[in-house]
Parts: C-alpha cells; sequence; structure tokens
C-alpha cells in the first residue's frame, strides 16, 4: 500500500477545549495561518488581513450554497412521542430524505405533527434506515423550517447557536445544504472591500453540502471509503472568470473544501471548468494531481476525515501535519466555528 493510504495516517490528537463552540465577533477576527505550499513556512495573522496574502489578479471561488434550519421537532399524531426528523435531501415537490429519531417507532404510514402548518407522513423505509417523508403544509416550506427549524449543527458542537444566521456565510444565495460550506463564515464587507482594493476578483459555484461531509473514513486503507455524493452546479459567468484568470497568469484560490471539490470534479470529467449541472463523489487524497485551483482557504478538519487528506492532497501530508501541530501549539480553535488556513 503507497505511504499515506492508511486512514491513521491522518490521525492527530486534538485537545477537546480547541472544539470552538460558538462563533466568533466580528466574523473576520478569526485568526489565519498562512502557508507557504512548497516551504511549509507559517505566518500567523487575522483573517481581515487576508488581503495582504493575495495579489491582483488573483481570483477567489467560493460556494454560495445556503443551509435551511433542517432539524425538525415534532409528536407522533397517535402516541405523542417525540420526534426529531433532520432533512437530508428533496426528492419531490413535498418530499424529503430524512434521518428520524425514534426509528423503531416511525415506520411506514407514521404521521408526525410539527406545528400547525406542517404536518409529516412516512411513505417509505430505505435500506440505511432513513425515511422518505411526505410533507403537508399551509405557506411556503423553507419559511416554515425558518420559524420551527433548528440548524443542523454538526455533533462536535454541544452549545445551542444563538443566531442561526451565523451558521450562513454573508453571501450565500442558493438554499439546500445541510451543513455549512464554513471556509466561508469568515468573510465580511470589511474583507470583500479590501480584497476589491487589491484587484481580487470573486466567482461563485454551488454545491449544496450534506451530511456525509461528517461521516467518518472507517476502512483502513482509505481507498476502501465511499464517498458520499453531493450535487453542484457551476454558472457559465465563473467558469468564463476562471478561463480568463488562467489565461492572465491569474491564481484560482478554492475558498473552502467544497468550493475545491467542485472545481476539480468538473474539470476530472471535462478537462476543464465550464458551465454545469453536475453531481460528484469525487475523493481528494494525496497523489491526486489538481487541475485548476493554485491555493486554499480552509478550516481546520477533523482527523482521519476526508476533509484533512483533501488538504494533505493539496499541501502535503506532513506539512499538513506540522501545521496542525504548530496550531494546536498556538492554541487555534478547530473545526467549523473555528481559525482557517490559507495555502498557496
Amino acid at each position: 500500500m503507497p505511504t499515506g493510504m492508511l486512514r491513521s495516517d491522518f490521525y492527530y490528537d486534538l485537545p477537546e477545549e480547541l472544539i470552538a463552540q460558538t462563533p466568533l465577533e466580528p466574523r473576520d477576527s478569526s485568526r489565519l495561518m498562512k502557508i507557504d505550499r512548497i516551504s511549509g513556512d507559517i505566518i500567523h495573522d487575522h483573517f481581515f488581513n487576508l488581503s495582504e496574502y493575495l495579489r491582483e489578479g488573483d481570483l477567489l471561488v467560493m460556494n454560495d450554497s445556503k443551509v435551511f434550519p433542517a432539524r425538525i421537532i415534532g409528536v407522533k399524531e397517535e402516541t405523542g412521542v417525540v420526534c426529531e426528523f433532520l432533512l437530508l435531501e428533496q426528492h419531490g415537490n413535498d418530499e424529503w430524505e430524512a434521518i428520524v429519531r425514534p426509528g423503531r417507532r416511525l415506520k411506514r404510514g407514521a404521521r408526525v405533527k410539527f406545528s400547525d402548518e406542517l404536518i409529516g407522513e412516512v411513505i417509505d423505509v430505505l435500506p440505511d434506515g432513513n425515511r422518505i417523508v411526505k410533507f403537508c403544509f399551509d405557506g411556503v416550506f423553507f419559511d416554515i423550517l425558518d420559524r420551527i427549524g433548528q440548524m443542523p449543527l454538526p455533533p462536535y458542537i454541544t452549545e445551542k447557536l444563538k443566531n442561526k444566521d451565523r451558521y450562513n456565510t454573508i453571501y450565500c444565495r442558493e438554499t439546500g445544504s445541510a451543513a455549512a460550506p464554513t471556509a466561508g463564515l469568515h468573510f465580511t464587507d470589511r474583507v470583500f472591500g479590501s480584497l476589491k482594493n487589491k484587484g481580487v476578483d470573486t466567482a461563485f459555484v454551488t454545491l449544496h453540502v450534506g451530511l456525509g461531509t461528517f461521516r467518518p473514513v472507517k476502512e483502513e486503507n482509505i481507498l476502501d471509503h465511499k464517498m458520499h455524493v453531493e450535487h453542484f452546479s457551476i454558472p457559465e459567468v465563473t467558469a468564463e472568470k476562471i478561463a480568463a484568470h488562467k489565461k492572465n497568469g491569474g491564481r484560482v484560490i478554492a475558498v473552502g473544501t467544497t468550493s475545491c471539490r467542485t472545481l476539480e470534479a468538473c474539470a476530472q470529467k471535462y478537462g476543464e471548468v465550464r458551465s454545469c449541472s453536475e453531481s460528484t463523489g469525487i475523493f481528494i487524497y494525496p497523489g491526486y494531481e489538481f487541475r485548476v485551483i493554485d491555493g486554499l482557504i480552509t478550516n481546520f478538519h477533523l482527523p482521519e476525515s476526508t476533509l484533512i487528506m483533501l488538504v494533505s492532497a493539496f499541501l502535503g501530508r506532513e506539512k499538513t501535519l506540522a501545521a496542525y501541530k504548530t496550531a494546536i501549539e498556538e492554541r487555534y480553535r478547530f473545526f467549523s466555528f473555528g481559525d482557517s488556513m490559507f495555502i498557496s
């Protein structure tokens, strides 16, 4: 087996107190670790100074997917048992795939009342235990969720989020994610202003993040891991900007692993970034040859996760683990509400 293909090769020991439980205010006050991709040299700064490490002609590509309050609590009509549904993916106008609890009480035909406006009925049980739920509602579905739903925070965040908007980027537009593209949470109008003054352009893709992003790699040989599939789309204007910046010698920098996977999946299929709407289960790990991105802005990820494997593919496994070791020593904040790194 090639070196770096074992799950345990991507392990690091993280003190629990470094897992960020709440977001910082303002957003751009988070710390920024700038890493030289070639030398591994590290500079410690704050995110509001991001433009200092960019050049005129650079292009930042961001994921504009919006997380919706996908966790809803209701009661089973027949028994009054409290039930929790986590909506994963829309299968039709009124039908959703969902993780439900308690599963043993929610067989086909079970009806759950979430509010006076929203009732769900289990119409199918999938092989993995997820349910297909058909909803009956009075009004606009997503407006109802905004009123009664909770944000589907990752399992390592145990504190309740006071402001739902804080688990979305300020530029989110396309509703559909069950988890946030967290690298973008640090951006503010102040940061965008400094980027514009520097001559740095921005472009957007959409990848709806599924909860599979938190699914651990269980296989010791990572090549045996099956990636979750997510839907993405790339607009024409983004494809044109990427082509123009590449032609003019500018760098294309992915904001987050989801933007990275979107661009690389498209280029892997078509040989270039073009306007498209596709699904991808691309798994990027050391040995992968990047076709599009020249830089990556990302948070600090879980040990042995596909996300740290992607970062290791771009930066190198040893440099990545060395950077994480430094981040722990310097008491950086980790995971979704944590600090940021910029690799270029």
